[in-house]
């Protein structure tokens, strides 16, 4: 049998009666939207994240776009203004800049983490520049007292994209805890996932999240009264309930997942694939446990070829993608070289002992020209 890259029925099935059990709740209450089950989870993910507030959405997306809507709306951002990302992210961290009438200016990773480089940050900021987007990539935080203290000396917002980072620490902070706001996302494979799609805005600013509670509920503060041309954004209840079961597992989980990545840290040895350098091995989530290797693509045919699945993320980084085509010019030549040499292997938290030693050894025995 194959090692899976992740499967989802083996992550569930440790909690499956718990999970029915809360389905079946929402079904018999006959209250399917803005209930008492996504009140109770924002209640206690906002508690989790070391935060003073949670509103649930309909997506990771929507969430990040919803802040810079709801900033937006606020006065703290207006159309055409710069908001500066890491290159070497999911598309979906430039979806949110433009979908606003903002500015993506993308600019490189540090080459160690692959998050966001304090330094490149500090050399974009111009003019126009009004926010940071921190993206803590594989569930890694980003440098995030310096992406602080850069943000407050030139009066910026500081937006944590946490879509990959339930349960990434630092100092005994939670990711979401750091910015002016955060967005999660609950889509099924991240480390609190849904059993469909949805994502949370977290936030200390009342009046932000004051906002974004009317604008994902078609701009409405109360039933047909609308203040805003708002969307139709709601993390649904039985969702919710979902994600309150596994919520209380999720600790758990990511203890799990740190367990599996420590396992291949110490086991892999083959010199042609490079391991994550992580500085603070417990305080990183492990969302994705990713290598370098320069031959990714036949180390990936020989992994398939020993049973063992992985995937690329990503393949080609958002400023190549056809819908950045203005973006085709940015010199983003290490965020080029990753996106080319990137693999993720196998990680989660039902992912047993005797695959992971296989997929050690199909590691190890991985033979290439360099």
């Amino acid at each position: 049998m194959e090692v899976p890259f992740l499967d989802l029925r083996d992550v569930h099935a440790r909690y499956a009666d718990e999970l029915k059990a809360a389905a079946a709740r929402v079904i018999d209450s006959g209250h399917y939207v803005l209930g008492e089950e996504l009140a109770a989870f924002e209640r206690e993910f906002a508690t989790w994240c070391g935060v003073r507030h949670a509103l649930g959405v309909g997506s990771g997306l929507d969430a990040l776009a919803l802040i810079l809507r709801g900033y937006l709306g606020l006065g703290a951002l207006a159309e055409g203004d710069e908001v500066i990302v890491p290159g070497n992210t999911f598309i979906a961290s430039f979806l949110a800049v433009s979908a606003n009438r903002l500015v993506p200016v993308p600019v490189e990773p540090d080459p160690v983490s692959f998050n966001l480089d304090p330094a490149c940050v500090a050399a974009a900021i111009g003019p126009r520049t009004r926010a940071i987007m921190a993206v803590h990539l594989y569930g890694q935080l980003a440098d995030m007292p310096a992406l602080v203290a850069l943000a407050r000396r030139h009066g910026l917002l500081l937006i944590e994209d946490a879509a990959q980072a339930h349960g990434a620490t630092r100092d005994g902070r939670k990711a979401g805890a750091f910015g002016d706001a955060a967005a999660f996302s609950f889509y099924p494979a991240k480390n609190l996932g849904a059993l469909g799609d949805g994502g949370a805005v977290v936030t200390g600013d009342a009046r932000l999240a004051e906002r974004v509670a009317a604008l994902r509920n078609y701009g409405s503060d109360t039933k047909y009264h609308h203040l805003f041309q708002g969307v139709n954004s709601r993390l649904d209840e039985i969702q919710a309930a979902l994600l309150r079961v596994k919520l209380r597992h999720l600790d758990e989980d990511v203890a799990l997942r740190r367990r599996v990545a420590r396992r291949y840290r110490d086991g892999i040895r083959q010199p042609q694939i490079a391991l994550p350098d992580v500085a603070h091995e417990e305080q990183h989530a492990w969302h994705l446990f990713v290598v370098r290797c320069h031959r990714r693509d036949a180390l990936q045919r020989h992994l398939q070829a020993q049973g063992v699945q992985s995937q690329v993320h990503y393949p080609v980084p958002p400023h190549r993608q056809p819908a950045y085509a203005e973006l085709r010019e940015a010199w983003l030549p290490l965020t080029e070289r990753l996106h080319e040499e990137v693999l993720s292997l196998p990680l989660g938290p039902s992912l047993g002992e005797d695959a992971v030693a296989r997929v050690i050894a199909a590691c190890n025995a991985f033979e290439c020209p360099p």
